[in-house]
């Protein structure tokens, strides 16, 4: 029996300091490797192409549109996506291949492994993150939203036990670069959908989102690293509604 095919795709901008370990962390187990490159100033492209990727320059607008162009060039039966700070855990890799070959499942969610400022995150609600990323090309789209994307699949689902290692933010200045981004497009998202900046609902909220994170799920445990977890994201949460006013404003 042909073992079924599986195509790694990533959707990436200015990602050429680490795209390359993404590749090379699946490369073995798969048959096509696809970026849709976001008009990259760096040598995204150039890296991706020297490891053997097709590479399509697409000008961003959107997760799920993004995605579903990348799923339109996949050309297997089966379908991963990864981010460029991603990397399969060998034992994934093995279970990937076994997990393919099942007959009746559409897809499967992928455990994530987070570390964060060079240390993995054993708490602070990333512990027992999973996404669905593996599913069989035919059977999947994504729906969504500038930012929240969400990945729609015709069929039964299953969970694979091994990791994907994310390496999300090696530095607290490449937190805020993406910061920055994320923040602007939540809150254009916000605006499209008519949410109304409420200055009592913010200073509700962000006390909750602190203590959810740094108490609720145990984010002092994981030491300093922890309380900057939960606090650079209530800060993300400010920051987000501050620009949905900024937006307001402008209309105005």
């Amino acid at each position: 029996m042909l073992k079924p095919r599986i195509s790694l795709f990533i959707i990436a901008k200015n990602e050429a300091q680490r795209i390359a370990a993404c590749i090379l962390s699946a490369r073995d187990i798969v048959s096509e490797v696809i970026v849709i490159d976001s008009n990259s100033t760096d040598k995204t492209a150039l890296v991706c192409k020297e490891l053997g990727a097709q590479v399509f320059t697409r000008t961003f607008d959107g997760f799920a549109s993004q995605k579903n162009f990348a799923l339109s060039k996949v050309t297997s039966e089966w379908a991963l996506n990864l981010d460029a700070d991603e990397r399969l855990s060998p034992a994934l890799k093995e279970e990937i291949l076994s997990a393919v070959q099942a007959p009746q499942t559409a897809g499967y969610y992928l455990p994530f492994c987070n570390y964060f400022l060079g240390k993995k995150m054993r708490f602070s609600g990333l512990n027992k993150e999973k996404h669905l990323r593996l599913v069989r090309t035919a059977k999947a789209h994504y729906i969504g939203s500038l930012v929240h994307e969400g990945l729609k699949v015709d069929g039964p689902l299953a969970t694979l036990q091994n990791p994907v290692n994310h390496f999300s933010y090696d530095t607290i200045e490449a937190y805020f670069t993406k910061f920055n981004k994320y923040t602007s497009l939540a809150a254009q998202q916000m605006h499209q959908n008519g949410r109304k900046f409420c200055l009592w609902l913010v200073l509700l909220t962000l006390p909750f989102e602190f203590l959810k994170r740094y108490a609720l799920k145990l984010g002092f445990l994981d030491g300093i690293r922890g309380l900057f977890w939960a606090s650079f994201s209530t800060y993300y949460v400010y920051v987000k509604y501050a620009k949905l006013w900024q937006l307001e404003q402008d209309k105005k």
